[in-house]
């Protein structure tokens, strides 16, 4: 079963949607009833497609011109804050940076493609974690390779694709393909093509589509 996740790496919701729908398999997998395999992969949407590359936005900031104020701004960072530390994560969006993930989403894109087996979803989550939780700039190129050394990548591979234009032209059909699809927020779930769970679910959720997809499977 193919479950392709549709968020981006500056998306708070993706990263405890993500932290959901990893409890959502632990469940399963105890669940000796349950026996698909599941392959994840990442793909790519941005938040915020035009924002220039190369320069960052303390999210605060980003967050007051979007929601209109600062005060908007910091009831809604309190808010996502305690529900992600519900989930586990301690994030710090005091510190965070928002930038263009467009090389993020092009370096996701080589690891599922050229990468290890792995790679793409250690990738993942070192990009959430160091936008999140350390406030760093997920659009530095330097912190990209960084990240992807970390995930197994090859570090002169990586740099060599953000020095290109390698991904580019993926990057841009699988974000029109995204667009015709509907996919209009993150994160989104899309199981085998035929099945999309929109949001950052409760991981009860995800478990009963999961085992009804695979209960239909099975009855053929």
């Amino acid at each position: 079963m193919l479950v392709e996740v549709w968020s981006d790496v500056v998306c708070p919701w993706c990263y405890i949607g993500k932290r959901r729908f990893a409890a959502a398999l632990d469940t399963l997998a105890d669940d000796p009833t349950f026996d698909t395999d599941i392959e994840i992969v990442y793909r790519p949407y941005q938040l915020d497609p035009t924002a220039p590359p190369g320069t960052t936005t303390p999210v605060r900031e980003a967050y007051a011109r979007k929601f209109g104020g600062l005060e908007q701004a910091d009831a809604i960072i309190d808010n996502i804050t305690g529900v992600a530390a519900a989930e586990g994560l301690d994030f710090h969006l005091d510190r965070a940076q928002r930038a263009n993930t467009r090389d993020a989403h092009r370096l996701l894109w080589f690891a599922e493609t050229n990468g290890p087996p792995g790679s793409q979803a250690a990738l993942k989550e070192r990009l959430l974690a160091d936008y999140f939780v350390d406030g760093r700039n997920v659009g530095d190129p330097d912190i990209l390779v960084e990240a992807a050394a970390a995930a197994g990548i090859d570090a002169d591979e990586a740099r060599a694709l953000l020095s290109s234009d390698g991904g580019l032209a993926e990057l841009a059909e699988s974000l029109a393909f995204a667009s015709e699809a509907g996919i209009s927020a993150v994160p989104t779930y899309v199981i085998d093509g035929r099945w999309s769970i929109p949001g950052a679910q409760d991981p009860a959720v995800f478990v009963q589509v999961l085992q009804r997809l695979a209960t239909a499977d099975r009855a053929g």
